[in-house]
């Protein structure tokens, strides 16, 4: 594994953790997901609530995307790349401008999801094997 991917891979999985964790901070704007987070024991990020959503929630869903325009270079699967931006971008997009609409919530949650579901299928995906003149290339 070739260092950008890497740090791809890394920073996918962290900003995918980031951004669950700052919508585990939000009972007003996520009440599922910080529910959760309460039960999990995370409720103390309440008191940071305006800072972690208007700040490091943002941060975090643009790493994601960062990492899966990085990982684009280092396994130039398009399809692979676009199905990892689906959720980032929903997440801010349901911040940004669709955050006065009451559905916006809707959009927060499967940015979410599609970033949990896309992590798991990233890591447990096998690898692609290009061989040519005996020399064999393993690309993620």
């Amino acid at each position: 594994m070739n260092k950008l991917s890497l740090i791809s891979r890394v920073s996918d999985k962290a900003g995918m953790i980031g951004t669950i964790l700052s919508a585990f901070s939000c009972a007003a704007c996520f009440p599922a997901i910080a529910s959760i987070g309460a039960a999990l024991g995370f409720g103390f990020l309440s008191q940071w609530e305006w800072t972690i959503i208007a700040t490091w929630f943002p941060l975090f869903a643009s790493v994601v995307i960062v990492a899966n325009i990085l990982g684009y270079f280092s396994h130039k699967q398009w399809h692979r790349t676009a199905l990892g931006l689906i959720g980032p971008i929903l997440v801010l997009l349901s911040l940004y401008p669709f955050f006065k609409y009451a559905w916006s919530t809707y959009v927060t949650y499967t940015g979410i999801a599609f970033m949990l579901v896309f992590s798991i299928w990233d890591m447990l995906s096998s690898k692609n094997v290009k061989c040519e003149d005996g020399e064999c290339e393993v690309k993620s």
